[in-house]
């Protein structure tokens, strides 16, 4: 049973039938039962109490066999997976929803006593700062009723908002505007991509955790942070949540314990992209992407590199400028101010960098790309009263599938977003 108030983990409850209740032959899986009795010490192995029934009343009946989850049997996640309207009634995905709670409240907790500010960025935006292709975008419905096709059509003037609208796919511009003038900030929200993926690392909609602030003035400061607070937030939950996290451990990944274990009372590792594609370069391992020095870090890469530093999180910094977005500081030697962290199973969980503050070398890069009037106002961030300044996206629902050692990303959110599926 669950705790209809709380939501907290199953208890057992045990009750004598005696037959003389009509509702006792209708009790089976799947119901919903009003129970009334008296907590005691419990012998069973996995809790420290259990309920006395006295009383037991029926409240919804539930047929066994129409019900997708049976009795006594082990569901796999990609069963369940396709139950999202019933699968926070299994011990798996109750635990999930408890522990993704907790992750939520303890990264904000953790900023909250840095002396961040929650900044409430909008989920509609014009802008691509991340310079994807692929974007959501956002109109009225009879919109679609005119003449041209929606992707041709540009008559600005038609459009709702005046200019063409998306999905985020980011609050990083938001928060760095606020953070200029309130220090530091972050953000935490939905954001979307419309990558036609069926890889079990991406979603339509996922959920990002962003911060920014002037206190990052150098790579350090950056990674710093990042690493302080994934240990915080993971002691955290290891600490409040133990039961949960180590029912996904034993009973999916028992690896995974080991990771976190490791990333505790270990020191996250630290390198650049050139020395990661130099290690990749003597590696005897055959890729199916070849490592060569301008190129991507494909996923195949991320995990070499973690295996290969004892699955401990790997920082890679200083990317080569032409592969980071136009708001990355220039290092001056074809590189840019730019990090990449790295953990075991997932890869790539967290993507940040320094930002440009230099306005003429903001300028020329904006220039070079051919979107100096698009972000024109914030070419005035390094014009008014520039200051250096910083910060990261970390991907939420990745970081719970490296935590929890899961293989799927559709198993640590509620109601997965995907090409072809967008039920519910």
């Amino acid at each position: 049973m669950t705790d209809r108030k709380t939501g907290k983990r199953n208890i057992r409850a045990t009750f004598n039938f005696c037959g003389s209740n009509s509702d006792e032959k209708k009790i089976n899986t799947g119901c919903s039962v009003k129970v009334s009795g008296t907590l005691v010490p419990s012998s069973h192995a996995r809790q420290s109490t259990e309920l006395q029934a006295d009383d037991i009343t029926l409240v919804g009946t539930c047929s066994p066999v129409d019900y997708p989850f049976k009795a006594k049997k082990h569901h796999p996640l990609d069963y369940i997976r396709r139950y999202p309207h019933l699968r926070a009634r299994t011990t798996s995905f109750a635990s999930l929803l408890r522990i993704r709670n907790a992750a939520a409240m303890a990264l904000h907790s953790f900023y909250q006593a840095e002396g961040y500010i929650w900044l409430h960025s909008p989920i509609l935006t014009t802008n691509n700062c991340e310079e994807l292709g692929d974007l959501f975008q956002v109109e009225r419905e009879s919109y679609f009723q005119t003449a041209l096709p929606f992707a041709e059509n540009t008559n600005h003037s038609s459009q709702f908002f005046g200019l063409p609208t998306y999905l985020t796919v980011s609050g990083q511009l938001h928060a760095e505007m606020i953070a200029c003038g309130m220090t530091s900030v972050y953000t935490f929200g939905p954001t979307f991509r419309a990558e036609k993926s069926q890889t079990r690392r991406h979603l339509a909609e996922f959920w990002m955790f962003e911060a920014e602030s002037c206190n990052f003035e150098a790579m350090d400061d950056l990674t710093q942070v990042i690493e302080k607070s994934i240990k915080w937030t993971l002691e955290h939950l290891l600490d409040k949540f133990a039961e949960d996290i180590h029912y996904f451990h034993t009973t999916f990944s028992p690896e995974a314990q080991a990771h976190i274990q490791t990333a505790l009372k270990t020191d996250f590792v630290r390198m650049s992209y050139s020395e990661a594609v130099a290690l990749l370069e003597q590696s005897s391992q055959i890729f199916q992407f070849k490592p060569e020095w301008g190129a991507d870090l494909q996923s195949e890469h991320e995990r070499y590199l973690v295996e290969h530093c004892g699955n401990v999180p790997v920082f890679v910094t200083d990317f080569p400028t032409q592969l980071k977005p136009f708001y990355a500081r220039d290092n001056g030697d074809s590189t840019a101010a730019a990090v990449d962290l790295l953990v075991p199973t997932v890869g790539e969980v967290v993507g940040g960098s320094l930002r440009e503050e230099r306005f003429t070398v903001l300028k020329d890069r904006m220039d070079s790309k051919s979107i100096g009037n698009q972000y024109d106002w914030y070419l005035d961030l390094a014009r008014f009263g520039a200051m250096p300044h910083g910060g990261f996206g970390l991907g939420f629902d990745r970081f719970l599938q490296y935590m929890l050692g899961l293989d799927n990303i559709r198993d640590v959110i509620p109601f997965p977003r995907f090409i072809g599926s967008c039920r519910y």
